[in-house]
């Protein structure tokens, strides 16, 4: 009996020793990390800056596949039909909070993802055309209250951070604004520069900040908890009595749902740790962008669902519809 038991623990253990040796080699191969927007702009930045961070961590090459498109939600429907084989991640982001509220979205934000970490958070910023009469959000109030629906605000589309973040303000606020959708926040400035618009919402510091410190346009409020350290002299919006109206346009690094645990555990302590990095700090420090990685996957999974939480009920009260 001894005997047989034996031989039946043994012949287990041989069968089980390709999948430890499996799981013991990843990654033996490239892994591929999805980036749900174009190249070339911040949002690519962190993918691949993240893709660097992995590649040094694991010691195995990390590809950045950027699959653009539907803001963000054709990338992130790819990056849902992936195995769960630690070999296709991707970069997610608010999109996943906002997209299922529009009724659009190809995937579920909470069966169909497995989140590693949350990394960084653009600095949303408020601007003016230089003859607009207001310096700051409590003028912008009064003024938009005294012209109830004629003051024209552009941002880069309907339901986008930038736009998102005009309707909490006007809430808040109790007054009314004109939204003009864009098609890219250059564009957006460049109709702001010249007067065609004279309130703009920005989602980040990256097309806004040289034009700011040109002279060519004025910022009102960022829409962050603390003030940007690129624009020290410019208030919150708490700052300017609206406390509750802070925008976190928030990307992170996540899976598909069934990634194993190891693997996630391996790449949240690589992802932390590298974007502390004094490199890592200044290159996101340069586009406005609050690093704030989650101290655990968990913690990232509960940030979600509150996001979305909170940015449906956004939706709702303002009765945006996807375009």
């Amino acid at each position: 009996m001894k005997r047989n038991l034996s031989l039946w623990l043994g012949a287990a253990a041989i069968a089980l020793l390709p999948l430890t040796a499996a799981a013991q080699a990843w990654p033996s191969k490239p892994i591929r990390l999805i980036v749900p927007f174009p190249p070339g702009g911040p949002t690519d930045l962190v993918g691949r800056e993240a893709a660097n961070i992995l590649r040094s961590a694991l010691g195995q090459a990390v590809v950045v596949e950027n699959r653009p498109g539907g803001n963000g939600t054709v990338g992130l429907e790819v990056l849902a039909k992936a195995a769960p084989d630690g070999y296709t991640i991707g970069l997610t982001a608010i999109t996943l909070s906002i997209a299922p509220h529009l009724g659009n979205a190809p995937f579920d934000p909470f069966k169909d993802f497995t989140p590693i970490s949350n990394l960084v958070a653009m600095t949303p910023v408020v601007v003016a055309n230089l003859s607009l009469p207001v310096a700051n959000l409590r003028e912008l109030a009064a003024h938009a209250q005294a012209n109830p629906g004629r003051l024209a605000f552009g941002t880069p589309g309907v339901a986008t951070v930038p736009h998102l973040g005009a309707e909490l303000l006007q809430k808040a606020g109790n007054f009314q604004l004109l939204h003009v959708p864009f098609k890219g926040a250059a564009q957006q400035i460049q109709d702001l520069i010249g007067g065609s618009t004279l309130l703009d919402f920005q989602s980040s510091l990256v097309v806004a900040l040289p034009q700011i410190r040109a002279g060519k346009i004025k910022a009102l409020a960022v829409l962050t908890a603390r003030r940007a350290p690129q624009l020290p002299e410019v208030p919150t919006a708490a700052e300017s009595g609206f406390p509750n109206v802070v925008v976190a346009p928030w990307f992170g690094i996540g899976g598909p749902a069934g990634l194993p645990a190891d693997m996630v555990a391996r790449m949240h302590e690589a992802l932390v740790r590298g974007m502390q990095g004094k490199e890592a700090v200044e290159r996101f420090s340069a586009i406005g962008a609050v690093i704030g990685t989650s101290a655990s996957p968990t913690e990232f999974s509960a940030y979600i669902r509150s996001e979305y939480t909170r940015w449906g009920d956004v939706i709702r009260s303002a009765n945006i519809k996807a375009e």
